[in-house]
């Protein structure tokens, strides 16, 4: 990315601790540590005082916190915003965008508790406006493909991009090489073109002939988790009322953590299911959406219910 220009946070990569103090002498805070190796996700720190940067590099490098991992370290800049995610069909040449889409990361309304891998979504995010759109297209994400082709690596597939909305502009926070979950949850059902036409179109290289359109809608994502979720929470509860999403247009029940047992479809996994209905604003979608959860019932359900409220602030 610093190669090929394209925004994302500043940073600096260390392996000597001695050049990573140095560097914090004229570094802007807050910063941002990561032991540059696997560390379970664990091994970041965020850092709002030289003093508390300068202890995070000798827990990282000289404790040696997170082992092995604590050999290189990055020191990057803390980029401040709102978050959006942008998922997008790529051939290895052209690149085709699709809706924009917010998911909600914490476990407890208000954006308290523990971070998981998504309690709710909604498509499309208020604030990837015009401009920001166009933005991105200029200099994120054709440049993205570029960059790939040019280094002999061409893709094909699907990249979300994690975007950070800053006061300087957007941001990259992140790529993956897949569809966001719950983010792919919003954004497919308002799809209207063939799935396995742009599939292919990805595979044969012909996607600069697909017009890849969306519905002028909303679409909201509840997720619904068994208590206690992310940390510890009981499996094996029977889930009643699946049946009651057939046959209904532009509602939908997407399974996450669900087991089929002799006795019916049980809870397997920490976030259960994916409630999602579609709506002609995000204030209809969200309100679908909701009245969609009551329709399923399990022991210990658990679910945020203020998916989608940042759309009252835009």
């Amino acid at each position: 990315m610093k190669k090929y220009h394209i925004p994302t946070a500043a940073y600096e990569n260390f392996d000597d601790p001695g050049k990573a103090l140095a560097y914090l002498e004229t570094a802007k805070m807050p910063v941002v540590l990561k032991a540059d190796g696997l560390a379970l996700g664990k091994g970041v720190l965020i850092c709002n005082t030289l003093e508390e940067a300068q202890e995070g590099v000798r827990t990282i490098m000289e404790d040696k916190k997170f082992g092995e991992a604590g050999n290189r370290m990055v020191i990057e800049e803390f980029m401040t915003g709102r978050e959006v995610s942008v998922l997008s069909f790529v051939d290895g040449r052209t690149i085709r965008i699709m809706s924009s889409a917010q998911d909600h990361k914490r476990a407890q309304d208000g954006d308290q508790g523990l971070n998981t891998g998504g309690m709710g979504t909604f498509s499309p995010s208020p604030f990837y406006t015009e401009e920001v759109d166009a933005f991105c297209r200029q200099h994120i994400y054709q440049a993205t493909v570029d960059a790939m082709a040019a280094e002999g690596r061409p893709f094909k597939g699907v990249i979300f991009f994690g975007l950070m909305l800053t006061q300087d502009g957007p941001r990259v926070l992140e790529y993956n090489a897949r569809f966001g979950d719950p983010e792919a949850q919003v954004v497919l059902p308002r799809m209207k073109n063939d799935m396995i036409e742009v599939v292919e179109a990805c595979i044969d290289g012909t996607l600069d002939q697909i017009d890849l359109q969306f519905e002028d809608n909303a679409a909201v994502c509840v997720v619904l988790a068994s208590q206690g979720y992310p940390v510890s929470y009981e499996k094996g509860f029977a889930i009643a009322g699946l049946e009651r999403f057939e046959d209904v247009p532009g509602y939908y029940c997407f399974h996450a953590g669900t087991k089929q047992t002799p006795e019916g479809i049980v809870t397997n996994g920490g976030r259960v299911l994916g409630i999602t209905a579609k709506g002609t604003d995000l204030k209809e979608a969200r309100a679908n959406a909701y009245r969609a959860t009551e329709w399923v019932s399990f022991d210990n359900k658990y679910m945020r219910s203020d998916i989608g409220k940042a759309i009252d602030e835009a």
